[in-house]
């Protein structure tokens, strides 16, 4: 596979993968900078293995409120409803039961054509 057809198959996952890449990275360059200042506040050394436990406690407290939030709203979405959001079954059914009824008078039309002029 070609780098354009990766690009045309899958650009969402690549675009969000760098997406998230970009601010990890963000973070760590902006986290660093303040865990080295207070680190020299207190007249300590600035020490990376120090440094990789704080950032990695707070990449996964962040990761962890962020999918337990998405994780939740997932799970209420498919057993609860809230009728008329997008998320809900109910405009789903609604759909359906409209799709249904053209369905039956497309077929009626249909058959009413191929009948000819002496069924009408």
């Amino acid at each position: 596979m070609n780098l354009r057809q990766l690009w045309k198959n899958y650009n969402l996952s690549i675009v969000l993968g760098l997406l998230f890449l970009l601010s990890w990275v963000g973070q760590a360059v902006f986290q660093w900078r303040e865990f080295a200042d207070e680190q020299h506040a207190h007249g300590q050394a600035v020490e990376v293995g120090q440094y990789l436990n704080a950032f990695m406690s707070s990449t996964l407290e962040n990761w962890q409120s962020e999918f337990l939030q998405l994780f939740t709203f997932v799970i209420l979405t498919s057993f609860l409803i809230h009728r008329g959001s997008h998320e809900s079954k109910d405009e789903d059914e609604k759909m359906e039961a409209y799709l249904t009824e053209i369905r039956r008078k497309v077929d009626a039309l249909t058959e009413r054509a191929e009948a000819g002029p002496r069924a009408r």
